[in-house]
This record gives C-alpha cells, structure tokens and sequence, in this order.
C-alpha cells in the first residue's frame, strides 16, 4: 500500500491544467491506437525505451506519473514484474486505465492507481525506488518545480525515465515535421472525431512552443537542478521524440534551479 501525504495546498488550476484536462476528457476511448497512429507507430516504440532505460528489479516499487491509460504500468510489469503505482489528474484516463487493469490478473495484483497532480504527489519523501513520467511537463505551469517534485519521491539512486514529443534540429527532418504537425496531424484526427482533430492542432502548437522556451539542454538543465544526475536525453525517429533517463542523486537535494 502507498504511504499516502496529505494534500498540503488546493489543486493547482492554472491555464495549461484546465487545457489539459478538457483536452483530455473525450480522448481515452481511443487514445492508445491513436496516439499509435499519429506518431507514424512510433510511440510504442518510443515507451519500450523508456522503459528499458529504468532497469527496475521485481522486488522494486515504480511510480508512473501521468499513467494515462496505463500503457506504461502495464509495460513495467510485463517487463520488470515490478509493483507500479499510476497517477493521472484526468478521471477519464484512469477510468480507462482501471479497465486495463480489471481485464488482466496480473496487473490486477501488481498496479495501483490514483488520481493525483505531478505538482503535488501525494506520497512520501523517497517513497519509490524509481520513477516515469510521459507527455507531462508541457502541460504544467512549472517543470522546474514539478522535476524537483517528482525527484522528491524516488530513493537516492533510484532512476527516473521519461518520453516526451520533441522538435528535429536537422533543417530538412524539421521542415518535414513542422508540415506533418500543422497539417498532417490536424487532418489525420479529423478521420476519428472531432475531438481529435482538435487535439491534433493543440499539439501542433504545444510542442513547438515548449522547446521555444525550454530547449532540449536546458531541459536536462532543469534535471539536474532537479536532483537528478547522469542525465542522458536519447532522440528517436530522427528529433520526433526524447527519451531523457537520470539517477537520484545521493543526498538528493535539489540545486537552485
């Protein structure tokens, strides 16, 4: 069972929350062949990394932040046979996720999920032996405070891994990504709904915009800030996406970011 903290404030509701949320609302039916389909089936991929990237035992406890549909706790526990705890602020994705893990007896008795914010996990100091985090700091008004948030939990030594959408730097890979994104995408989720077309023109904004103001190294910049050392940022499908994978630190003080 997870040592659960006391909520020390209210929730957080600022713009990019409430936009994440009502983003996501209508999504989970469909999300994981979709999100499959508009990264040219890419993302599972990118998932597998990050999760090879933890190395976890299967005496180990894992907490997947931003679990989503719980596509990520399932593969750790394919993978490792580890105990996963998934956070999602969004009830619908968990609901989603909870549906996974009712249909499947393994998961059944290795997963728990909880609806709860990156910003203020509702855990104890180094309560997990390691940590995963996806698609998530471009939907949090602070990534410093959320990295350093998400460190807080994760013994020293422990390892954190995360996947996130990412921008191509070679002129030819990033004229062919900014066409896909602001016309490919937009297109392609108009085939399923409507919901979905307009997800893909949020993302066509959203992640441009992040690395405008976050590049890639300040980014594991603000890692290591976070507490986080031996940081490594590997790109995958030629700059279209990230997996970034640190250790805890000893000590595990966060730096002034």
């Amino acid at each position: 069972m997870s040592r659960v903290r006391p909520q020390a404030s209210a929730p957080t509701s600022g713009a990019l929350k409430r936009e994440a949320l009502d983003l996501f609302a209508p999504l989970p039916r469909h999300y994981d062949a979709v999100a499959a389909a508009l990264s040219f089936g890419q993302d599972p991929r990118w998932r597998r990394t990050m999760v090879e990237a933890l190395r976890a035992r299967p005496e180990d406890r894992v907490l997947d932040v931003a679990t989503g549909t719980g596509l990520v706790a399932r593969a750790l526990v394919r993978r490792y046979g580890c105990e996963v705890v998934g956070v999602d602020q969004s009830a619908e994705m968990l609901a989603r996720a909870r549906g996974r893990v009712a249909a499947d007896p393994e998961l059944r008795t290795h997963v728990t999920l909880v609806q709860g914010e990156a910003e203020r996990l509702p855990f104890a100091d180094g309560e997990f032996d390691h940590l995963t985090f996806t698609y998530l700091l471009r939907y949090v008004e602070d990534p410093a405070a959320t990295l350093a948030e998400l460190a807080r939990v994760v013994k020293p030594g422990g390892r954190i891994a995360s996947l996130e959408f990412a921008v191509p730097t070679q002129p030819f890979w990033h004229a062919a990504w900014t066409l896909y994104t602001r016309v490919g995408l937009p297109a392609l989720g108009r085939l399923v709904s409507r919901e979905w077309s307009y997800t893909g023109r949020f993302l066509a904004r959203s992640i441009p915009a992040f690395y405008e103001r976050y590049p890639l190294a300040r980014v594991i910049e603000l890692w290591e800030a976070a507490g986080v050392e031996r940081v490594t940022a590997l790109p995958m499908s030629l700059g279209g996406g990230v997996v970034i994978w640190g250790e805890r630190a000893a000590g595990g003080d966060a730096q002034q970011a």
